[in-house]
Order: C-alpha cells, then structure tokens, then sequence
C-alpha cells in the first residue's frame, strides 16, 4: 500500500476518518494542528453550555475510545503512522485542558491554547518522550498500538500544560 494524502474525498469514505481528521480541521495545507485545536476551542464552548461535569467526563472517555478506533483505522487507510491531518489528538486533548481549567476568561483560554501548541510542537521532555514510544516498528503494519501513540502524546502534553497553570493559580 501507498501513502495517500488526506482530502475531502478521503474524509467522506469513511466515519472514522471525520472523526480522526477532526471534522475536516485537519485537512488544513497550513499547521493542521493549529487548527485542529481551534476548532476544539470552539466546539468546547458550544459543547459547554448543555455539559456538566459528568457530562464532560463522559463525552471525554468516549472521545478517547473513538479516537483511539478512529485515529487507527484513519493512519492505516493513510498509510502512514501519524499523519499531520489527524487532529482528534489535538481536540481530545485541548477538551480535557478546557475543562480542567475552565471557568476562566479569554486569556486564560489563549493561554491554555498558547502552552498546549508550544508543547505540542516543541515536544520537550516527556513529550517527546511519549511520542517516541509507539512509534511504527519497521515492517511492522499500522495497527491499535500506533492508534494508541497518536493520542498518548498529545495527553501528555495536555498534562504539561496543566501544570505551570496549576502552579500559576496556587501562587496567584
């Protein structure tokens, strides 16, 4: 099998792909994970007025699960382990910064946002680390333990962001 790119076209074939492509967000020619992570910020604020907390929790762990299947099933139709078109890494994650921050204003969101991206990006430390860790093996196909490193990265640099922000809170 070829690689392919992602394209509208591609995203209609098949659910899992909507999902993993983040309702086409991540069909993006320009930072796809930016803007991947925006559509989450926005889809977070309309989701929020009918979610309470048990409400998020659970749209949050069916989100892991779908995304996991999505994220999987989406890679290996690509061809490739972790494609920059799949973003429900990025919307996955950011909901769970939002949440756990939230309330706050709309600089502590672009905060939240600002931080996410750089870890995201950069991968520093255990980031980097993370994303190292399920890798595709040479040889190997595509299958649940790559699905699973494309999210697992992205959760723990969720968690990195959370932290200076804890940090900031307790001393403010």
């Amino acid at each position: 099998m070829t690689a392919q790119l992602a394209s509208a076209r591609f995203m209609l074939r098949h659910p899992a792909h909507w999902i993993a492509l983040g309702f086409g967000s991540g069909l993006s020619p320009w930072a796809p994970g930016t803007v991947g992570t925006l559509w989450a910020w926005v889809a977070f604020l309309v989701l929020d007025r009918w979610l309470d907390d048990l409400g998020w929790a659970v749209l949050l762990v069916a989100s892991f699960v779908a995304g996991w299947w999505a994220c999987t099933r989406t890679a290996r139709d690509l061809d490739i382990a972790d494609p920059g078109s799949i973003v429900w890494d990025e919307v996955l994650a950011f909901w769970l910064v939002l949440w756990l921050v939230m309330p706050t204003g709309f600089v502590g969101q672009a905060i939240a946002f600002g931080l996410f991206r750089l870890f995201d990006a950069a991968k520093p430390g255990p980031i980097g680390w993370a994303d190292r860790r399920f890798k595709r093996r040479p040889g190997t196909p595509i299958g649940w333990r790559e699905g699973f490193g494309i999210l697992f990265d992205d959760l723990v640099a969720a968690l990195c962001t959370l932290l200076p922000i804890a940090l900031w809170r307790m001393v403010a």
